[in-house]
């Protein structure tokens, strides 16, 4: 484990790139807090995400990385609205899909205009591919204290919290605490 994965302070990693990227900001003991506030934590998200190797955490990758992360919640916040589905069009402007042959056969390359864009426009394509497999699964916690989304890959597509042992504990406990006081 790199120094930078070791120290990623997030609650939820390992959702889909796109996913991954909204839970760059989450709830703490009530407080909003935020990944990407510097370089420093754009370079623990992309190392969390393997691809720090192909992308300097640098201020245009990051600037552009928030401008994917904020398109991509409005699109998943309002599917479909004009806006969000424009915001998201664009960051994927800056980039495509180059296709090749190789020794192992068949395959997809992206190319980007700037790769200062690659890392957002990755995170989009991304989403576009959770659209693709199963647009009903991409889901936000069902806490209402928490912001988390995560793609449901449970058998029965029935997961509501981001993680049983913190959101879906507290809900339990809540509603346990509410019945013995009723009781």
């Amino acid at each position: 484990m790199s120094a930078d994965a070791a120290r990623d302070p997030r609650p939820l990693v390992g959702e889909p790139l796109s996913l991954d990227l909204l839970n760059t900001r989450w709830m703490l003991d009530g407080v909003r807090q935020d990944l990407l506030t510097d370089t420093e934590g754009l370079g623990i998200w992309l190392t969390a995400n393997g691809i720090a190797d192909r992308f300097e955490a640098d201020g245009r990758t990051l600037e552009h990385v928030l401008l994917a992360r904020d398109a991509i919640a409005s699109v998943v916040d309002a599917p479909g609205e004009a806006a969000g589905v424009a915001r998201v069009n664009k960051i994927l402007g800056h980039g495509r899909i180059r296709a090749t042959l190789s020794e192992q056969g068949p395959g997809e390359e992206p190319e980007f205009k700037d790769a200062s864009w690659g890392a957002a426009w990755l995170a989009a394509r991304d989403y576009l591919g959770l659209l693709a497999a199963a647009p009903d699964r991409i889901r936000r916690c069902a806490h209402e204290a928490c912001i988390l989304h995560f793609f449901d890959t449970s058998r029965n597509g029935t997961r509501r919290w981001c993680s049983m042992a913190a959101c879906g504990n507290r809900a339990k406990a809540s509603r346990h605490y509410a019945r013995s006081r009723e009781g």
